[in-house]
């Protein structure tokens, strides 16, 4: 119980420290540039940049979409494709912006998948398998990069690289104990329950479609960064990836801050700090802005054409 009361105060107050180093570091970075700096950066951001940033971030969220098809069909359960893509944009576009991806994600799908019967019982289930897909892509991700392309880290942090690779073997292993286990078809009992693995095939669905979320959203941010020596997206995306996942895990809304702080620090120190702020706010505004406002006006659009049909109903039966 103790334990508990300490691990439910723990977490917002390391998310919040997080924070405040997080600003920290970025009032350091970019303390003695002015706001003209930065505008001068947007500036210089191209049409065709931009082009290629909004078809990766439409791509990216297409691929998004397709987590709830994964898991209607793990669970055998029909609905309607258009019904299912609609829900899942709708819950990945709010909830990567606000953060809380569980708890949002799972109060979406319930607004959404019960008015279209389906019962609560797979609701809870398609969220968890949401959740799941999370960890098995991040530690497959992680493991990958860690092992065969690791970041190289500023001399400051003395990390070697062997470490590096060290704890790629240690993901990659939990995800290929996971796998076995699917494989296998066999189940565990924990604390008197019994968790059952899905097939094989759906969890390795799960890791590709995380894969080529996480390859797209970095491809976004990639195309605005200016250009520096040896530029490589392999390079790009290690870094894009400990942002991403140090974002995540501090529990902060959209991560605001700890990316920014985790980009600007493993980039070169040759690129223009204002220049890279620049490219993460239109990033920002590319990959989560955009996508929330117009899961905003769809949801809006849905809640008045449901009060609208209700009325008729309620006006068909009074006559």
């Amino acid at each position: 119980m103790n334990c508990d009361r300490w691990t439910r105060w723990l977490y917002p107050l390391a998310g919040l420290l997080l924070l405040f180093f997080s600003l920290y570091i970025l009032q350091k970075e970019l303390g003695h540039y002015s706001l003209g700096d930065i505008l001068r950066g947007l500036a210089q951001i191209s049409d065709r940049q931009l082009a290629y940033a909004l078809g990766f971030a439409f791509t990216g969220y297409f691929i998004i979409s397709t987590y709830d098809l994964i898991a209607f069909r793990q669970l055998n359960h029909y609905l309607d494709r258009k019904r299912i893509l609609f829900t899942t944009f709708i819950t990945y576009a709010v909830s990567n912006t606000t953060g809380f991806t569980l708890l949002i994600g799972g109060g979406i799908r319930y607004r959404f998948y019960s008015l279209w019967g389906v019962p609560t019982r797979i609701i809870a289930t398609i969220t968890a398998l949401g959740n799941l897909t999370f960890w098995l892509g991040l530690l497959t991700l992680s493991g990958l990069t860690l092992l065969l392309n690791p970041l190289q880290l500023p001399q400051s942090l003395r990390i070697q690289t062997v470490v590096m690779q060290y704890l790629g073997i240690a993901a990659l292993t939990l995800v290929s104990t996971y796998l076995y286990f699917c494989w296998r078809k066999k189940s565990l009992r924990i604390k008197g329950k019994i968790l059952r693995f899905p097939q094989a095939s759906i969890s390795l669905s799960q890791i590709a479609v995380f894969s080529l979320d996480w390859a797209f959203a970095a491809a976004v941010l990639y195309c605005l960064i200016p250009s520096y020596p040896h530029k490589t997206y392999l390079q790009f995306f290690s870094i894009y990836q400990l942002a991403m996942a140090t974002s995540i895990m501090s529990n902060i809304p959209g991560g605001i801050g700890v990316f920014e702080t985790v980009i600007i620090f493993l980039l070169p120190e040759n690129i223009f700090a204002p220049d890279i702020l620049s490219s993460l706010l239109v990033y920002r505004s590319i990959r989560f802005l955009i996508p929330l406002a117009i899961a905003i006006i769809l949801v809006c659009c849905f809640e008045f054409r449901q009060r609208w049909r209700s009325k008729t109903r309620g006006q068909s039966r009074g006559k």
